[in-house]
């Protein structure tokens, strides 16, 4: 990496090759605003921490009941306004694919506004998406999914920004805090959304409507952060050359093609297993269970794929761990089913928290880390939702599940053969010019 006018994360000697660094993982928690650099290093005011740590873990949980919650009632959705199955598939696709086209809005939006103001406004707009696609009919469902989507890839950027700031310290611990918070607002959503719609008089609106409340508990408490002050003189840094960069596009297609997996089960798993002969709030609880699942490798993961030279082997087990259980979730006997949906929430939460390993390894310091890190979000994300869209096109061109078995080798083979590359220890090469 060329350096003009480094910034001072880039000035410690580094071993050439050398990757197996446990501290780094702490820059897992990447700032949408780290190509700047504090002149004057300034600890943020924080009259009550413990208010600004419930506000952040209550955001996290509304960054994926938007997306788990649709899948179990997916079916009763489209019976009620006659969507063909094509039409589903784009319905899982269109917040997956606004989710990395308005990534890279976030940092402009955080420097002309203030982040904490940004996550007021954007959980507003959140919950005015969550509203509309629970009503108005065909037009609230699609309209309020853009909106929603949209609005959770702002948040998901400026969210980790503000806890690396305000906790630096505890940075580790608040990486798992905020991944728990992730997988639990997405596991109590797959579970709990076709129960709601039932007692409420089998009304699978109010079952998608019911996550507004949540949002805007939210934002009621994230209103104090509002007026805290954080500010400090801020020197920008210009990143450049990764497209060009071969490592780079790795771990973009790499963190896309897992991702695309992961919506896959958001949006398709429950319609499978209702095909195959679930109830849909059964399919709804083994969702939930596989993703609470993920707590475990999503923590581990990490760790263990740190201390080995480079980060390959790890890759190749958790792909194979989810793609097995893909295909015993598609079509093993039924009796086994936990099993393999354990199995699948085991690789599952690997490859995401390797995929956000990889983007920290794979760079010199926090601004070229926190470009690699739009570059995979904002391209990975937009190609991930190409995944839900063709198993909805597939189901509808074949009237069935097995088929699917296809598209999940296709994608997870070529998340194995781009991760390989991903994982080797070598850094992006870039140069980093300050502004």
């Amino acid at each position: 990496m060329n350096l003009e006018n480094e910034s001072p994360l880039s000035r410690a000697p580094v071993e050439p090759g050398a990757d197996s660094r446990p501290v780094e993982l702490d820059r897992l928690l990447i700032d949408a605003e780290a190509d700047d650099d504090l002149v004057q290093q300034q600890q943020p005011v924080l009259c009550r921490p413990w208010l600004l740590l419930l506000g952040l873990v209550l955001v996290a949980l509304n960054l994926r009941p938007a997306l788990s919650s649709m899948a179990p009632l997916l079916g009763d959705v489209s019976r009620s306004l006659g969507l063909s199955a094509a039409k589903a598939g784009l319905l899982t696709t269109l917040p997956v694919l606004c989710l990395g086209l308005a990534a890279p809005l976030a940092p402009l939006l955080a420097r002309r506004f203030g982040s904490e103001r940004v996550v007021l406004g954007i959980l507003l707009t959140l919950a005015g998406g969550i509203i509309l696609r629970s009503s108005l009919g065909e037009f609230g469902l699609f309209a309020g999914s853009v909106l929603a989507g949209a609005s959770i890839g702002v948040i998901g950027v400026l969210l980790p920004g503000i806890v690396k700031r305000d906790f630096a310290k505890q940075a580790g611990t608040m990486t798992g805090v905020y991944t728990m918070a992730l997988c639990l607002g997405a596991a109590l959503a797959a579970g709990a959304t076709v129960p709601l719609s039932q007692y409420f008089a089998e009304s699978w609106s109010i079952g998608l409507g019911f996550w507004v409340v949540p949002a805007l508990v939210a934002a009621i408490f994230w209103l104090p952060q509002v007026g805290q002050k954080h500010g400090a003189h801020h020197v920008a840094y210009r990143v450049r050359g990764l497209l060009r960069d071969p490592l780079a596009w790795q771990v973009t297609l790499y963190m896309g093609l897992q991702s695309s997996l992961a919506y896959i089960v958001f949006g398709w798993l429950p319609s499978v297993l209702i095909g195959r002969g679930l109830s849909a709030t059964q399919a709804g609880i083994v969702l939930s269970g596989s993703i609470l699942i993920q707590l475990i490798s999503s923590l581990a993961t990490p760790w263990l794929a740190t201390r080995g030279k480079d980060q390959r082997l790890a890759i190749v087990v958790v792909m194979v761990l989810t793609l097995g259980g893909l295909f015993g979730c598609l079509y093993a006997p039924l009796e086994g089913l936990w099993g393999w949906a354990i199995l699948l929430g085991l690789g599952q939460g690997g490859t995401f928290s390797l995929a956000l390993t990889l983007i920290v390894l794979r760079s010199r310091d926090a601004h070229v880390a926190a470009n690699l890190s739009g570059m995979a979000q904002g391209i990975g994300y937009t190609l991930a939702s190409m995944g839900p869209f063709a198993v909805g096109l597939v189901h509808d061109l074949t009237g069935g599940w097995e088929a699917l078995g296809w598209i999940f080798g296709v994608i997870g083979l070529g998340a194995i053969v781009f991760g390989l590359g991903a994982g080797r220890a070598r850094y992006v090469q870039v140069t980093c010019k300050k502004l």
